[in-house]
């Protein structure tokens, strides 16, 4: 049995809040650079262009790559031969997410009541997701979601005899519904099965896992490749102002489901899709 402190959890939290907002991950700055190349349109390019230059001045000044520092979005794999130690877990990641944003100058943007609205003035609580894992290992995954696109995100209650199609339409549907509101060029999370939930949990999750990576499955490797082109097809292109790159990745992640369903959901996020993921 192996001991893990909530003061080291904290601490690891807290450095990843501030870390993730101001530098992007090696896969998302890949994927945006190599999109100039692929982008006709002079516009599309100029404002590429500007994402990129925007992305090396967070990074050189250390401050935010958007105004919009996100809900912060959590996912814990515990082993299940780990000992959490000096506290509930929970407050320990709550801890984390508020110290980071407070010393690191990061915009508070959660309320605490969904209608009364009032801001907690340090982005907690965050959103948490856990899964018990085999080992001795804890992996913490952060992910800042940013509301512009996080409002354009869908779930859909397919019926199974809608069968693949039904799932393209889907996602074809909530792209070209974001149009410029999701700030172009998109990452494109989907979740299929499992239940209403799930499929959205799935499609969160999708969104952490590297651009350009693929399913191990090899129907749904090739889903992903078809619908990344056909989404680069609506013309939305970069700033919603048309070109040829409406998304620089599409990932998806799927689960069993039952009999009579066919849960989807499509997570839209901005190129500033913030992960960044350790292991204690």
């Amino acid at each position: 049995m192996r001991t893990i402190s909530t003061s080291e959890i904290t601490r690891n939290i807290k450095e990843m809040c501030m870390e993730v907002n101001i530098r992007l991950s090696d896969d998302v700055k890949r994927a945006l650079i190599s999109s100039r190349q692929k982008e006709e349109s002079v516009i599309g390019n100029q404002i590429l262009g500007q994402l990129e230059e925007n992305m090396d001045i967070a990074y050189e000044n250390q401050i935010p790559i958007c105004q919009d520092t996100g809900m912060t979005v959590v996912f814990l794999r515990i082993g299940q031969d780990i000992h959490i130690q000096g506290g509930l877990i929970e407050e320990a990641v709550n801890e984390g997410i508020r110290q980071g944003y407070q010393e690191g100058y990061l915009r508070k943007s959660v309320v605490g009541d969904p209608l009364i609205r009032e801001n907690t003035r340090d982005n907690t609580p965050g959103v948490i997701h856990y899964e018990i894992i085999p080992g001795d290992q804890l992996e913490i995954t952060v992910a800042p979601k940013g509301f512009g696109s996080e409002n354009m995100s869908r779930v859909f209650m397919l019926k199974p005899a809608d069968g693949v199609e039904g799932v393209k339409k889907a996602i074809l549907e909530t792209v070209e519904a974001a149009g410029p509101n999701a700030c172009p060029p998109m990452v494109i999370g989907v979740g299929i099965g499992g239940t209403f939930e799930k499929c959205a949990v799935l499609a969160k999750k999708a969104l952490t896992r590297d651009i350009g990576s693929h399913s191990h499955l090899s129907h749904i490797k090739a889903l992903e490749e078809e619908m990344l082109e056909r989404v680069n097809c609506l013309g939305i292109g970069p700033g919603g102002l048309g070109g040829r790159v409406t998304a620089i990745g599409l990932n998806i992640e799927t689960y069993p489901t039952h009999i009579a369903g066919l849960p989807v959901a499509v997570n839209i996020c901005c190129h500033v899709n913030r992960h960044i993921r350790r292991t204690l």
